[in-house]
């Protein structure tokens, strides 16, 4: 039987979102298939332009019930009507699963529907998701999150990940890698939604900070002490600990840890070294260290992140 896939549209709405549809029109043309029904919904119906001010045709909201309700995100956070939000909170209990692309997820938040629950977004506004609506659990570096029959994702492409996991939650890991494998996309992105090198996120405005940052980076493997930094950078540590913290917004100790997990996360992408030797050569005292590192940094262990790897690789 046919699952129903039910997108909701509203003016202003992301354009790259579609993407996500293409995920379950792929998946349609899996022998089997087809295995999903989709419509593109919107308050009113007909016409709803996006953002960058293309439009699609849409039909109006009603009384169908859905197995699964995906809002689109975005770029600019508009206030939500109340057709939308009491739409989202009477679809959202009559399916199985409701989820939300890049900021989306303010109005499934605004509905009601996600507190206490963990939920991403695009990582430029997940602070202000949280401060918006203290009681959720936001985790702004996941590419997506899954909490119960609620699932919400980053921004941007991220929606094809989003899709592909509820492709394999429906239909198997080998059906998704098909869907992948036929958009020219990743299965699995490992790692999280901050693309830019922790040296680049850091920002740090004096070359003396820098100068301690670059050395840390070409020697994970020691202990890195503050005193250590604060030698590099020519600097007493009282000085560097003050300096350090109010140039990038982060602990020394912080900052070193940013850096091993980025450097183990490649090495674990770009070789077949074991998770000891990784450990090791990234300057963690043994794997455990780097198993809550990871967990701290990207929402998944060493393990998961190699695996995903070998999976991408073969």
């Amino acid at each position: 039987m046919k699952k129903s896939i039910a997108f909701v549209a509203f003016p202003g709405f992301q354009i790259v979102d579609l993407a996500a549809v293409t995920v379950f029109e792929v998946a349609n043309a899996l022998p089997g298939g087809p295995y999903y029904d989709i419509d593109v919904l919107s308050e009113h119906g007909g016409p709803v332009r996006s953002s960058a001010g293309v439009g699609i045709d849409t039909l109006a909201f009603g009384r169908h019930a859905h197995d699964s309700v995906i809002i689109f995100g975005a770029t600019e956070l508009a206030p939500s009507t109340p057709g939308l939000i009491a739409f989202l909170r009477a679809a959202s209990d009559a399916s199985r699963r409701t989820a939300s692309i890049c900021t989306g997820a303010f109005q499934l938040a605004e509905a009601g529907l996600l507190d206490g629950r963990r939920v991403t977004t695009h990582w430029i506004l997940a602070r202000e998701l949280q401060r918006r609506h203290p009681k959720l659990r936001v985790d702004e570096d996941r590419i997506f999150i899954n909490d119960g029959k609620f699932w919400s994702s980053a921004g941007m492409t991220a929606c094809i990940d989003l899709c592909l996991a509820l492709v394999e939650a429906d239909l198997g890991g080998d059906a998704a890698r098909a869907v992948a494998k036929k958009m020219v996309v990743y299965h699995r992105r490992s790692g999280g939604q901050s693309q830019f090198s922790a040296l680049l996120e850091l920002q740090p405005k004096s070359d003396r900070i820098q100068t301690a940052l670059a050395y840390a980076k070409n020697n994970l493997r020691k202990a890195l002490s503050v005193d250590e930094l604060a030698d590099a950078a020519n600097l007493s540590r009282r000085q560097f600990s003050r300096a350090f913290r109010l140039e990038t917004g982060q602990s020394p100790a912080k900052a070193v840890e940013t850096l091993r997990v980025e450097s183990a996360r490649a090495m674990i992408e770009e070789s077949g070294h074991p998770i000891d030797v990784v450990a090791r050569e990234n300057g963690f005292s043994d794997p455990e260290r780097m198993r809550r590192a990871f967990l701290r940094a990207f929402g998944q262990p060493p393990q998961s992140i190699k695996r995903a790897a070998r999976q991408d690789a073969a």
